[in-house]
């Protein structure tokens, strides 16, 4: 089963959720940052959340940034997504290594403590919307979810799971975000606590073998439900030579003058996959020339 979200509105449209299996990204971003299974963890809820969050917008130009800004030893984690289900990220320090929390669990809130969650949509306009929230537990779902609620005034319930196998390659990952209309019934918030109350890890219910629609239909077991079609999800890198070249532009001239003076080649790496890019001393003068920065 390829990773992909499913999309479904319930109770007469007075509730939405999106559900996703991400297994697959979650891996290739392990395999791109050599992560170890608490920052697997880590990211890879944060890249299933992008994932999400990004197709809950509209506009084939939007995109959305969620990032952590931590006083724990992954010191913080950027994940980029878009409207097609496509997400990157990375984590400033991929190689902490934990012991397992008291219930057995990766600590993810160890790695991560305390902190900022930031929020960006850019829908293309001028102003992008930012938001910004404390970090609560470290967990991710409920930092988000406190997100939701206190910035965005909407209730919303949040779980994502990462599964790590014992040669710390992802077993299974995923998570979904159901959120409350405004004037939502009360009869339906119960049933739906209800029913999310007896859930399982959202890993457990992917290990035997659900699909989201199948996490969907017993997250609404009870209210009616309408399925959309279905979004497929990816790890996706845009990285390009062009788009190094504008990076080594904007940098402050001092910086640029001093690349140019030493006189050797560029190597830069992308930090959502690793790509090098190298570009050469007589390439980054013509493009200085063309810009119009004249370095003597």
């Amino acid at each position: 089963m390829h990773d992909y979200i499913a999309h479904a509105s319930g109770a007469d449209h007075q509730v939405r959720i999106f559900a996703a299996t991400t297994k697959d990204l979650v891996e290739q971003a392990r395999q791109y940052h050599h992560t170890l299974p608490v920052i697997t963890a880590a990211l890879g809820r944060l890249l299933t959340a992008g994932a999400l969050m990004g197709s809950m917008m509209e506009g084939e130009d939007a995109s959305l940034t969620l990032r952590i800004n931590c006083s724990g030893p992954v010191k913080g984690m950027t994940v980029v997504a878009k409207t097609d289900g496509s997400v990157k990220g990375y984590a400033i320090n991929p190689f902490v290594d934990l012991p397992l929390n008291a219930k057995g669990k990766l600590d993810v809130s160890g790695a991560i403590d305390l902190g900022v969650l930031s929020v960006v949509r850019d829908y293309g306009l001028k102003d992008p919307y930012v938001g910004e929230t404390q970090i609560v537990s470290g967990e991710i779902a409920e930092d988000l979810a406190y997100f939701f609620a206190n910035s965005e005034q909407t209730n919303s319930s949040v779980a994502l799971g990462v599964l790590v196998d014992r040669d710390q390659s992802v077993k299974q990952a995923g998570g979904f975000i159901l959120q409350l209309m405004p004037n939502t019934e009360e009869r339906v918030i119960a049933k739906l606590e209800e029913n999310i109350g007896a859930l399982p890890p959202y890993t457990t219910m992917l290990e035997e073998g659900m699909t989201p629609e199948d996490i969907i239909r017993r997250v609404m077991e009870g209210l009616d439900t309408e399925f959309y079609d279905p979004i497929p999800a990816a790890f996706v890198c845009d990285c390009s030579e062009e788009k190094v070249e504008k990076v080594l532009l904007s940098i402050s001239r001092d910086d640029l003058k001093e690349i140019l003076d030493d006189g050797k080649p560029v190597e830069v790496a992308c930090e959502f996959c690793g790509s090098k890019y190298e570009i050469s001393h007589e390439r980054l003068k013509s493009l200085c020339e063309a810009a119009g920065l004249q370095y003597s």
